[in-house]
């Protein structure tokens, strides 16, 4: 079993930290919805060289991208063994670890995503790993931009435009600033520029909902108690404050990364431009071309940190 190390048993300057003081209390910390455990293993032979958390919403997006990693990499897994999910016993999330890189999904919205990183910031402490950058990979609504535009977040805000995140814990609200490391968005941007040519590159505020229809003014969910005028006034009114594009992640994503002090970045493709309609109606093949783009520009961002051609 390995033992839970804690602030006093190491200089925790460059180390994740966790701000939970209950922790240093228990025995064993079982990892429950990615299937680890410090009674069990040890995270940190198993996960200590971890630069990069990348996350997705769902398991096929991101066991490509584990792929994808291992290729441009250059990994070389021993004879006989293969890219394998690590918490595929949860049957929740999947999670794959290629070299230097943590590939794994969060599902939809804000609950989802925030399960899971509470247990990849635990993980990432039990490891003791050392300037870790967590990476959203993500698809979205775009706002007066094109769809298969790349959107970099600069500033995360929610659907009253408010740029921080409200939890009710113990009976009451919460709110934690939701802050995207900035130089991590110049440099996504500044490597699509160069190098993503063959589609256009936002950066600007993501609205995060928590709701996929009403709550992102739709007109085509199961309820909708507004007019056609009314959602597009609110989506003009949104893009004229800076708002490029809607999805539903980014605030909790931003908010926690910031709440653990890890550098975070957040790049999705625009599947439509919400100003010219609600539903996604692109073909198939095409959507796949597309949700290919942030996953090409986080490799290279990753790339570039390792000093690789």
């Amino acid at each position: 079993m390995q033992k839970i190390m804690y602030e006093d048993d190491y200089n925790q300057e460059d180390f994740v930290r966790l701000r939970n003081p209950h922790i240093k209390h228990m025995e064993a910390d079982h990892l429950y919805h990615i299937s680890l455990s410090t009674a069990t293993q040890d995270l940190r032979e198993m996960f200590c060289d971890v630069k990069f958390v990348c996350m997705g919403g769902t398991p096929r997006r991101m066991e490509k991208f584990a792929h994808l990693v291992e290729k441009e990499l250059e990994i070389k897994l021993p004879t006989g063994a293969a890219l394998c999910d690590i918490s595929a016993k949860s049957y929740r999330y999947s999670m794959y670890k290629i070299g230097p890189v943590i590939s794994v999904s969060h599902g939809m919205g804000i609950p989802s995503l925030s399960i899971l990183l509470h247990e990849i910031i635990k993980l990432m402490y039990h490891a003791r790993c050392t300037d870790v950058t967590f990476l959203r990979i993500g698809t979205c609504g775009g706002i007066g931009i094109p769809g298969g535009s790349l959107v970099i977040t600069d500033e995360a805000v929610d659907g009253m435009l408010k740029p921080y995140l409200t939890i009710d814990i113990l009976g009451k609200p919460v709110t934690r600033p939701a802050v995207l490391d900035k130089d991590v968005a110049d440099e996504l941007k500044a490597l699509a520029d160069a190098e993503m040519l063959d589609c256009r590159t936002f950066i600007g505020k993501t609205m995060c909902t928590n709701d996929f229809y009403e709550g992102q003014g739709r007109l085509d969910g199961a309820f909708c108690d507004y007019t056609a005028d009314e959602k597009m006034e609110f989506l003009n009114m949104v893009h004229s404050k800076g708002v490029k594009n809607i999805e539903m992640e980014s605030l909790a994503f931003a908010a926690m990364c910031h709440h653990a002090g890890i550098k975070g970045g957040v790049v999705c493709v625009a599947l439509l431009d919400r100003l010219s309609g609600d539903q996604i109606d692109t073909p198939k093949e095409v959507m796949d071309l597309w949700q290919d783009r942030p996953q090409q520009l986080v490799l290279k961002f990753i790339k570039n940190r390792l000093n690789l051609p």
